[in-house]
């Protein structure tokens, strides 16, 4: 547990693993190690050696090795249960690997089931090893390994499905119907553990990624199992896959399981159920309807069978499993074809009878309930569908399920408060999916789910009413009844067409009653419901492209006065004032409130400042906000030394939302502005006044500072008209900018201070909108630079001298800081309102002082953490992007280890994971390979004016490095040609730069890959070579790189990767 041993113990183990006599180490390990864990080292080693993808070992070692843990098995079927897997996952991962190898015109590794069948002719012990590494294989083969090609990983999956994957499931297959003709004894743990591998081998069949969609695990209830055309017969085949569910109570060949079987032997029931998920899942087209049907009628009529035996379901895993099956019964099949189901009316009342009291026991397995709401979510919405005769029943069944779900969650909230439980309602995220799924569930049979919904609610209401009234109401009692109330309003107003207008004029008649006495108390999850209601009510009812339903502003009318949109606008912003009022010190209110003033402030994509902002700004609460933002009015502004400095965050979008309410009218009227500003400007006064005394309180001024950055930030990023952000950058400029160079030079070592002021100067420079556009006799586009300028010197310069950083703590004190630096970098220098020229022509060191501090933060950060930090690599490559592009006299007159340093931080960020950086990296590449080629070919040529010393010191310096962009080169070419390229455009951009800059080395590079190849597919490799080039000109004009580029295969009908896809290697 020591974190200091751990470091020594893996780093011997790299060590270990890296030695030239690894190999033979591990040998004696297994062959004369004692202690199992001596073995289990050996065979961890002999993993992370055989999948090194740099200096693989040659084919006869690997083949070796193999055989080597095959007969160490055979030899010793009892060793620890952990060695004998790690043993396992060896054979699989070599078997992976050299899936394609070949040695004497035969495939080495692919003789799978020929390697463990003398496992399965042995004892009990032998044959559990033997199924076991058909799983591990299928399983190994199945997922992709990030430390190799994806491209390469689907070939092998591809290749191993179709030579060996059905002849290993129909072995699974058989096995298991040896097994239920045998009387085994279960309780035995050999033959207990040989039907559990045989299972979990069927399950990794099944579950196999057929056709390479990678599914994501989140997407599960959509999963469609692709069985290939091919295996149709072992599914219509009764004497390999029988669909009779025996009443002997014997172990089922799959799918065939019973509830008597399932009973008896509870280990076995996840594992076959979780079979039966995946054969519920087969995809449709694999049957005709007559066969479709049949194969339904099964699967309905042991669901059925289940339901009437329950008592296996008992166990929360076997539990899951059944919700998921039955799930996945209409995610796969249509209504339309369960309702022609022989037992249907019986299967729908079992199934809605399951469901109720599966809801009544939410405490049992709360992580399923997601799949019984799919099930009844799927039907109700197929319901304007069906076609058949028959009755589908759903009108009888959905209100009980609404009815179960609501009514249990209200009973709920006693038993969580009574002891003490973790509330499944705080999941604000699971709770909405589960609610969005109540909705579609209630419009079956709509009327009856809002009386209902408005019966509960004014029961709920009266009881909480009574208890406020009661003066011996304990807290408990009134604990609960918030609790419930609290319910109500997250449900969703209603449906498209079909609003809920009684149920609504509820939750508003409840908010003026919690409100009226927040003075007194309140309930933070109460007001986070009612926070949810107005959110909903919002996206529903509110907005220029939604249509108003006259049935519910008439009833708002008649009861709350609630005549129009207007009105009910006032009833959103009071509501807003009021919390932030009462609950500006309870953040997850203040941010819930704040997001919901954000939404309602924002525009439309057609520019047009419409409905509802034009009405919010005409409102009287609004114009207070607008003329009173302060902390007298809004607690959550005012300086609180107990909270923290991040606690400010929401200050932004508070700001932001009132930066864009007032720029709806505000155009260039600068006296409105002002007057807006006046808070802000007496902020600034106030840090100004403690900067200017030699003692001051430290903890006051920095949480001034940082609030009124924060609020800055927020108009900045509002302000998205010239008129109004230049109003904005004449104010605080140049009056209160030394104010933030200041606090940069002070509090550099904090960045809970420094991180809000460079945030701010980021957004300023940002040119949005085209909304920096300065008079043609404004210098303030220099002297914003100037700024920008100071700021990242004065920043980076003293962040240097903080030394060495604990790992854990380096993004936060240093990378971050430095991130956004890079950040505000490029926005200065691609905001096209400054000519950067000018600097170098009147000796202004501005430009050339932010670009060495650039130089200089950049080395001191290892590349390592350029790719590990997502922020950092944005900013870093988009900076460098600009760079290359505008500033590439500036990148060679570098020294040559910068340079290097920069070549190598590209080389690496082309096999980048997130494709920004990629592109980014491509970019770059494509620069700077342009920017050589020209200045070679000037050097080349008769000319009156020599090359600038800083071009020729660069050729000078890639001639003394050709390797660099020779491996740029190799990388580019390779993930062309045998990765899944997602950006191949951005790709192939520098790949005709980097083949003119280095003709030979492409051309051995191009042998070398065709060599590598089988010889059958080596003159298809080289037709693909020699069209990539054909007709494509020594020079880098863009009529030449179009050329090129549709050769390389942005041209999607002249992909050369055509060819060369079907290529093993």
């Amino acid at each position: 547990t020591d974190t200091g041993t751990r470091l020594q113990a893996e780093k011997a183990l790299v060590e270990f693993t890296n030695s030239p006599e690894c190999l033979s180490k591990c040998q004696l390990l297994l062959e004369r190690g004692s202690s199992s864990y001596s073995q289990l080292l050996a065979a961890t080693c002999l993993s992370k050696l055989v999948s090194r993808s740099s200096n693989p070992l040659p084919l006869e070692q690997r083949v070796d090795i193999r055989n080597y843990v095959l007969n160490y098995l055979a030899t010793r079927p009892k060793l620890a249960t952990f060695v004998t897997q790690a043993l396992i996952q060896l054979y699989a991962r070599i078997t992976k690997l050299g899936w394609f190898d070949c040695q004497k015109d035969e495939f080495v590794f692919r003789n799978v089931i020929n390697d463990v069948t003398r496992f399965l002719q042995d004892s009990v012990e032998h044959c559990i090893i033997g199924v076991t590494i058909l799983s591990q294989l299928t399983n190994e083969i199945n997922q992709a390994d990030t430390s190799h090609p994806l491209t390469k990983h689907r070939k092998i999956a591809s290749s191993f499905r179709d030579s060996s994957l059905f002849d290993i499931f129909t072995l699974s297959c058989s096995l298991l119907k040896q097994a239920s003709g045998k009387a085994l004894n279960l309780h035995d743990e050999s033959q207990h553990g040989l039907l559990m591998q045989l299972l979990k081998l069927t399950h990794n069949c099944l579950n196999f990624d057929f056709i390479g969609t990678s599914t994501d695990e989140s997407s599960d209830d959509l999963c469609t199992v692709q069985i290939p055309t091919s295996w149709r017969s072992a599914f219509l085949d009764s004497s390999t896959l029988q669909f009779r569910w025996c009443r002997e109570g014997k172990i089922p060949s799959l799918p065939r399981s019973h509830p008597g079987f399932l009973g008896r032997f509870p280990f076995f029931r996840g594992q076959v159920l979780s079979c039966l998920v995946q054969i519920a899942s087969v995809r449709r087209s694999l049957f005709n309807n007559a066969e479709r049907a049949k194969f339904l009628s099964h699967l309905v009529d042991g669901v059925k069978r289940i339901l009437e035996n329950p008592q296996s379901l008992s166990d929360p895993n076997n539990y899951h499993e059944f919700c998921r099956l039955l799930a996945r019964l209409k995610s796969n099949y249509q209504l339309g074809e369960l309702v022609k189901v022989e037992n249907y009316p019986e299967v729908i009342r079992l199934i809605a009878n399951f469901t109720v009291t599966s809801l009544q026991h939410w405490e049992f397995a709360p992580n399923s309930v997601h799949y019984l709401l799919s099930l009844w979510q799927r039907l109700a919405a197929s319901v304007p569908y069906v076609k058949a005769t028959e009755p589908h029943m759903l009108e009888t069944y959905t209100p009980e399920v609404t009815k179960a779900y609501i009514t249990s969650r209200l009973e709920s909230v006693h038993i969580i408060l009574r002891d003490g439980l973790e509330d499944p309602l705080e999941d604000t995220g699971l709770v909405q999916q589960q609610l969005d799924q109540l909705s579609t569930i209630g419009r079956c049979e709509y009327e009856k789910t809002c009386a209902l919904l408005v019966q509960l609610f004014d029961q709920a209401a009266q009881s909480y009413q009574e208890l406020l009234q009661s003066a011996s109401a304990s807290p408990m009692d009134l604990a609960v009844q918030e609790g419930q109330s609290a319910t109500f309003p997250k449900i969703p107003p209603g449906i498209p067409g079909k609003p809920r207008p009684e149920s609504r004029e509820r939750v508003l008649q409840l908010m003026n009653l919690t409100d009226s006495r927040l003075a007194q108390a309140g309930n933070e999850k109460l007001e986070l419901a009612m926070l949810s209601f107005f959110e909903q009510f919002r996206k529903i009812y509110i907005g220029d492209q939604v249509q108003k339903s006259s049935k519910l502003y008439r009833r708002l009318s008649e009861v709350l006065g609630l005549n129009d949109e207007t009105m009910v606008l006032s009833v959103f912003i009071g509501k807003i004032i009021t919390n932030l009022k009462y609950w500006g010190r309870c953040e997850p209110i203040t941010s819930k409130t704040l997001q919901l003033l954000n939404d309602l402030s924002i525009g439309y994509p057609s520019g047009r400042w419409e409905f509802p902002v034009r009405k919010l700004v005409k409102l009287s609460a609004v114009q207070f906000m607008l003329n009173n933002h302060t902390s007298e009015h809004f607690s959550f502004l005012g300086i609180n030394n107990q909270s923290s400095l991040s606690d400010m965050r929401c200050r932004t979008t508070f700001y932001t939302a009132l930066g864009r309410l007032l720029m709806v009218d505000l155009g260039e009227d600068e006296d409105q502005y002002e007057q807006f500003m006046l808070p802000l400007t007496a902020a600034f006064e106030a840090v100004a006044q403690m900067f200017s005394t030699n003692s001051f309180n430290e903890q006051e001024a920095k949480r001034t500072l940082v609030g009124l950055v924060r609020d800055l930030r927020g108009i900045a990023f509002a302000f998205n008209a010239k008129s109004s952000f230049m109003m904005l950058f004449e104010w605080i400029y140049p009056s209160y900018m030394p104010i933030l160079q200041r606090a940069i030079e002070l509090w550099y070592h904090d960045p809970a201070c420094t991180t809000p002021v460079l945030k701010l100067m980021a957004e300023l420079v940002h040119n949005r909108s085209q909304r920096l556009q300065f008079d043609v006799s404004s210098p303030n586009g220099i002297l914003l630079f100037r700024e920008t300028s100071k700021m990242i010197t004065t920043y980076g310069n003293r962040i240097l001298t903080l030394g060495e950083v604990p790992k854990e703590q380096v993004y936060a004190l240093k990378l971050k800081g430095i991130s956004v630096c890079f950040s505000m970098l490029k926005a200065a220098l691609s905001g096209s309102y400054v000519n950067f020229g000018v600097f170098r022509l009147y000796g202004d060191d501005a430009l050339d002082n932010a670009l060495q501090t650039f130089i200089k933060l950049l080395l001191s950060i290892p590349h390592s953490d350029l790719l590990d930090y997502p922020k950092l690599s944005q900013s870093y490559y988009s900076l460098l992007e600009v760079l290359t592009q505008d500033h590439m006299n500036f990148i060679a007159s570098l020294e040559p280890h910068v340079i290097m340093y920069i070549l190598s931080s590209i080389s690496e960020g082309l096999t980048a994971l997130d494709t920004m950086v990629c592109t980014g990296c491509c970019s770059c590449l494509d620069h700077i390979v342009t920017y050589l080629f020209k200045q070679l070919s000037r050097s080349t040529k008769k000319r009156s004016t020599p090359l600038a010393q800083e071009s020729d010191r660069f050729l000078h310096i890639m001639q003394q490095h050709p390797e660099m962009i020779q491996q740029m080169l190799s990388t580019v070419l390779n993930i062309i040609i045998f990765e899944d390229c997602r950006n191949q455009w951005s790709m192939s951009r520098p790949l005709l730069g980097l083949i003119l800059l280095n003709e030979k080395y492409f051309s051995d590079l191009r042998n070398s890959i065709v060599n590598s190849q089988p010889p059958e597919k080596q003159q298809a490799m080289h037709l693909c070579f020699e069209n990539l080039m054909e007709g494509i000109e020594r020079n880098l004009l863009t009529k030449n790189r179009d050329r090129s580029a549709g050769k390389r295969g942005d041209d999607p009908y002249n992909d050369p990767r055509n060819d060369s896809r079907m290529i093993p290697g």
